[in-house]
This record gives C-alpha cells, sequence and structure tokens, in this order.
C-alpha cells in the first residue's frame, strides 16, 4: 500500500466518525420536524404557534455558524427594506449551501419584497424542492400567484399550505377571499 493510500485512509478513518454524526443529526431533526407536523395537524391556534415558531427555528439551522450569522444578517437588511444588501447574505449562503432550503426561502422573500417575482419564484422552486413542507414558500408563492391575477392558482397553492399548516391565518383568509370572488363570478 503507498503512503498516499495509507494517508487517505487515515483521514477516512478520522472523519468517518463525524460523517457518522452529522448523518445522525440530520436523521434527528428530520424526526423532529416530522413530530412537529404530526402536531401541528391537530393542534389548537395557540399550540400551533408554538409549534410554528419550533418549525422555523429548525428551518434556520444551517449547521454553520458562519451561514447562520449571514442567515441573520440577511433577514437584519430586509427588515430595514435593504433588499438588495439581503439578496447579497443571502445568495453568499446559497453559493456555500446550496442544500440549504431557508436561504432559498429567505431569498425568495427579497425579492418578492422588492417586486422581482420572477426570480421570487424560482427560488421559491428551489425550496419546494429541497423542502416539500415549506408552507412559507407555499404561502409567498400563493401571494405572487394571487397578485399577477392567477387566482385558480393561487387557490390550489393555498389549500396546499394549509394541508401542511392548517392555522395560517393569512392564508385562511386568503382562501376565504378568493372562494367568495370565485362564488359571485359563477353568479
Amino acid at each position: 500500500m503507498s503512503l498516499g493510500t495509507r494517508i487517505l485512509n487515515s483521514i477516512v478513518a478520522a472523519l468517518l466518525p463525524l460523517f457518522l454524526t452529522c448523518a445522525m443529526a440530520s436523521a434527528l431533526d428530520v424526526e423532529k420536524l416530522d413530530g412537529l407536523f404530526t402536531r401541528l395537524q391537530s393542534a389548537g391556534a395557540d399550540e400551533a404557534a408554538r409549534i410554528e415558531r419550533e418549525i422555523w427555528i429548525e428551518w434556520s439551522k444551517s449547521g454553520s455558524p458562519a451561514m447562520d450569522l449571514l442567515l441573520q444578517r440577511g433577514r437584519d437588511a430586509m427588515s430595514l427594506g435593504d433588499y438588495k444588501t439581503a439578496v447579497e447574505h443571502f445568495t453568499a449562503i446559497i453559493d456555500h449551501s446550496p442544500e440549504f432550503a431557508e436561504a432559498w426561502n429567505a431569498r425568495a422573500t427579497a425579492y418578492y419584497n422588492s417586486g422581482d417575482y420572477g426570480p421570487s419564484v424560482a427560488d421559491i422552486a428551489q425550496v419546494l424542492v429541497l423542502n416539500p413542507r415549506h408552507f412559507g414558500a407555499l404561502s409567498g408563492f400563493g401571494a405572487i400567484l394571487e397578485e399577477t391575477g392567477k387566482t385558480d392558482q393561487a387557490l390550489e397553492v393555498y389549500r396546499a399550505a394549509l394541508a401542511v399548516h392548517p392555522h395560517l391565518q393569512g392564508v385562511l383568509d386568503a382562501v376565504s377571499r378568493l372562494e367568495t370572488q370565485a362564488e359571485g363570478q359563477e353568479l
């Protein structure tokens, strides 16, 4: 066995426990999220709000303090209305961790808030590929569809969001509003 092969084997052996620990931690997060989503289906309004906060906390964990800091800086920029800076922060995260769905969702929100619906929809699509239960992305997509006059599609997407999170008040209001509009058009 060559020296290079022995060194590589040593490195793999040293890092394997770390990789297994990370894989198990990810599995635990999935189990935790599965439990939260199960509880969400039958929760009352107050409990649903607490569960939703727990879900957002889990979704916001990138696994990297540096990425978490960038996420927070992007959110801070967004709260100040500085969407360009927010997009830059979220893009930096995506460049380094393209599997981190919440970075895509945050950037989609920044694009939406700045009126850039095309890039927002593209990012929402990526969020939903990575995290099909992302009720925030579904809600945002429904809002874009509604704002662009695609009310039938918006209603479908809003209903999909409610299937995941039945207590989203803004989405419940939107469904009611769109159903009322549809009934008025049928008369």
